[in-house]
């Protein structure tokens, strides 16, 4: 049934996508867009928030690299995408440690985010667990098999309280949680976790996708296991080191979808499962 659902995902058919993004990564977010069919624009002046949303088709807001002047063009932002009712991605970068960007996730998850992603400590954080993690990066030992279920429970407790948000947690293992869902995906390669920007372009990517008029669920599954398998991919081709495989990882963003990669997906169904 899902792999059906993702024949129709990629490529995309051209939708304006508005980025409000962590500018160390924009021209690999912009360029990932790009290459999967999308069309990227990364207006952050105030004055012209407003009518790019107008004509957007999705809006990605990522808090990472996080400035006072930012802050209040994402809050803008938010609420203007959610009047606008186009769909809202949150991309919780950095909260482990600084209270003041989870306070932010939290005020733009009441506010209405469609998918709010972050790594597996930073969901952690953000659902009210302890974190072993320190800066952006996620811990190893929030990642073993004990602390994905439960971070899966304590998800699913905060997805009752915001039945419309999806919510994605990515690691060595990828949890996608919804108020009545609750899936673990098992694509990717431990590379993926070794070059910077990698969280940044699957926020871009699941909001090109939502910007399709994919489902929030299916759109969430379908970017996530695409990147991943991306990754799978260049590992396979390449053996010469990391600036290699990230360059051919971008590559398989373009190529990818002339392959049957819809097969490759490896996704268990926890949603009866309890935590044990």
């Amino acid at each position: 049934m899902m792999q059906k659902v993702l024949e129709k995902v990629f490529p995309l058919q051209q939708p304006l996508i508005h980025c409000i993004t962590n500018g160390i990564t924009k021209e690999l977010v912009a360029n990932a867009l790009l290459y999967v069919g999308a069309k990227p624009i990364m207006a952050e002046d105030e004055r012209e928030i407003e009518s790019v949303i107008q004509v957007s088709s999705a809006v990605l807001l990522n808090i990472g690299h996080l400035t006072e002047r930012k802050e209040a063009c994402i809050i803008q932002a938010a609420k203007l995408a959610n009047k606008a009712q186009k769909p809202l991605v949150v991309d919780a970068v950095g909260i482990v440690g600084l209270s003041n960007r989870l306070a932010l996730v939290q005020r733009l998850l009441d506010i209405g985010g469609t998918v709010v992603k972050g790594n597996i400590s930073e969901m952690r954080r953000l659902a009210g667990l302890k974190s072993s993690a320190k800066g952006v990066d996620s811990a190893k030992e929030d990642q073993s098999f004990m602390e994905l279920k439960e971070l899966a429970q304590a998800l699913r407790k905060l997805a009752k309280t915001n039945p419309q948000t999806v919510f994605l947690a990515t690691g060595e293992q990828d949890l996608v949680v919804t108020d009545s869902n609750c899936f673990c995906l098992k694509n990717g390669v431990d590379s993926l976790e070794l070059f910077t920007g990698t969280g940044d372009v699957v926020g871009a990517l699941i909001t090109g996708v939502l910007g399709s008029g994919i489902e929030p669920l299916e759109a969430t599954i379908g970017a996530i296991t695409y990147f991943n398998v991306c990754g799978e991919k260049a590992s396979k081709l390449l053996q010469q080191g990391m600036e290699s495989f990230r360059i051919e990882t971008c590559n398989q963003l373009s190529k990818l979808y002339e392959e049957n990669w819809k097969d490759m997906l490896k996704m268990e169904d926890w949603t009866n499962e309890e935590l044990r």
